[in-house]
This record gives structure tokens, C-alpha cells and sequence, in this order.
């Protein structure tokens, strides 16, 4: 089946950019001039993704507004003949009408929980999560080249990235089985920050997976696990068991806004880039 739909959960508080999200959705923490989510609800949408369901929180309808239509902002623009690039911009964060749903999770229960919660939205097809976190700036969405891949094989398939193996330690990996083909590697396990020594490989999970309805079965009976809460790789390792799962080395630069050094990171890469202050940018940088 296509690849129709996608969830972005988006309840999180943000504790690693903490006092900034006190009274800000991580999510809408600007790179360079458009927020974090704006890039990845792009990405979704290149991919050929027709409907985004956002799992949201208490304090978080800042980010149903941003992609809503601002009447009195664009009446204002459009009444300003200079104002028109600007305009065309604001009007690009709409959603179509019925292309996206809301709906929220009560308790910060874990990134499984917060899954499940858009179970009764997906339905019975296979469908795209990506964790608003982490922008992956590539030539082709990260999300665009794992729909190519699906289409091939079809199954589950998470998006991975190599990392230097001193670092493994710090990010779930993947354990491949067999041969890769290409960018594709069918996996035997995901590894949760192993030893160095232990590793089964250096590719690390980077917030993009496509998968089958059947995981919100397995979501449902999920017991708690790391910190208390019901993690989606539990399940997916539950899913491993009945279903094929590949991993997608995908190719494209990911950097993590959900932390300081991270967000930072993708502030530079976007504004070095940008066409209106990429100049600018680099020469700010190279003073520095």
C-alpha cells in the first residue's frame, strides 16, 4: 500500500532546551526563519505524504495555529504590494484543508504511547513517523528516499546513520543480517547504546521509520520499559518476529534540535545555505 499518512509526535516539553520551551513548543524553536516542524512537516510532504496526524500535549495549540490560516496577518500582507514574496511564504505553512489531524496524548507515557494514540487516524495501512527533533537536511528528503526503498520491499524500515564507532555508546544501533543491498540492510535486532566492543554496527536509528498497522496491536499491550515508559522499539523488536525489517542508510546531513549543541548545529547549516543570508552567514563564521 502507499505510504498516505504520517504521525509527528509532538508532545514532548522540550527539557533539553530548557527555559526556551518553557513557553514555546520545542517545535516551533525557529532555524534561521521558519520553525523546526515547518522542515519536517516539508519533508513528509515531498515524500507524497497526504495526511500528517500530529500527537500533541497540554500547551502545545501554538503549533495547530502555525499551520492554520492566519487570516488578518495575510490580509495585511496582501494589502502591501511589497510585502507579496513574504506573503507567498506564510501562505506555504498551510495545510489543506483535511490534510492533517490533531489529536492529543494525555500523559507523557513514552514515545510508544504517543504512537498509539493516532492509531484510530492511521487505520489498517502502513504508514511514516517522524520524531519533530531531528531535521535531516538532504538534496531528496530523508523520508522521500525510504518511500523509494518501501516500494521495493515493502515491510518496516527505519532510517539510519552511520556514527563514529567511539560513539556508538550513545545511540541505539541497528544489527544488520545477511548482505546489504545498496542503502538497504535487512536487520536481526536494534542494540540500545551498547558497548563499543559490543556493537553490532556503527548505524544508528535517526528518527524516520516506516511501518506496518500491526505494531499499534503490539503497541496496545505494551508494557513499560526504559524509564518507566512504553517505547516504540520494544514493540517494533515484538514486530521484527512477524514481520521483514530493513534499514535504510539514508543520505543526508540529521541534526538534533531537541538539544542545545545540536540546535545550534542546525541554525549554522541552514543559515550558511540560506540564499537571502547565506553570504552574510559565512562571513560571520569565518570573523569567528
Amino acid at each position: 500500500m502507499t505510504i498516505r499518512k504520517a504521525v509527528l509526535p509532538v508532545a514532548g516539553f522540550g527539557t533539553r532546551v530548557l527555559p526556551a520551551t518553557k513557553a514555546i513548543p520545542k517545535e516551533l524553536l525557529p532555524v534561521v526563519d521558519r520553525p523546526a516542524l515547518q522542515y519536517v512537516v516539508d519533508e513528509a510532504i515531498e515524500a507524497g505524504i497526504e495526511h500528517i496526524v500530529f500527537v500533541t500535549g497540554r500547551g502545545k495549540g501554538a503549533i495547530e495555529d502555525y499551520f492554520d490560516l492566519s487570516f488578518e496577518l495575510e490580509a495585511s500582507l496582501a494589502s502591501k504590494a511589497s510585502k507579496a514574496d513574504i506573503l507567498l511564504e506564510v501562505q506555504k505553512t498551510r495545510l489543506p484543508a483535511g490534510g492533517a489531524s490533531f489529536t492529543r496524548q494525555q500523559e507523557p507515557l513514552g514515545l510508544g504511547h504517543a504512537i498509539w494514540c493516532a492509531r484510530d487516524i492511521v487505520g489498517d495501512e502502513p504508514f511514516a513517523i517522524l520524531l519533530p527533533d531531528v531535521i535531516v537536511k538532504a538534496e531528496k528528503s530523508c523520508l522521500a528516499q525510504m518511500v523509494e526503498a518501501y516500494d521495493k520491499v515493502g515491510g518496516n524500515i527505519i532510517a539510519v546513520d552511520p556514527v563514529p564507532e567511539e560513539r556508538v555508546s550513545s545511540y541505539g544501533v541497528i544489527a544488520p543480517k545477511g548482505e546489504r543491498d545498496g542503502r538497504l540492510i535487512e536487520m536481526s535486532a536494534m542494540v540500545e547504546k551498547p558497548p563499543r566492543d559490543e556493537a553490532p554496527s556503527n548505524l544508528a536509528i535517526t528518527g524516520r521509520y516506516i511501518l506496518q498497522p500491526e505494531i499499534f496491536g503490539l503497541l496496545s499491550d505494551q508494557g513499560a520499559g526504559a524509564g518507566g515508559e512504553i517505547q516504540l522499539t520494544d514493540s517494533m523488536a515484538r514486530l521484527m518476529d512477524m514481520q521483514s525489517f530493513y534499514a535504510y542508510e539514508f543520505e543526508g546531513a540529521p541534526y538534533d534540535c531537541g538539544s542545545k549543541l545540536g540546535y545550534f548545529n542546525a541554525v549554522l547549516a541552514h543559515a550558511v545555505d540560506h540564499p537571502e543570508i547565506g553570504d552574510g552567514a559565512r562571513e560571520l563564521l569565518a570573523k569567528l
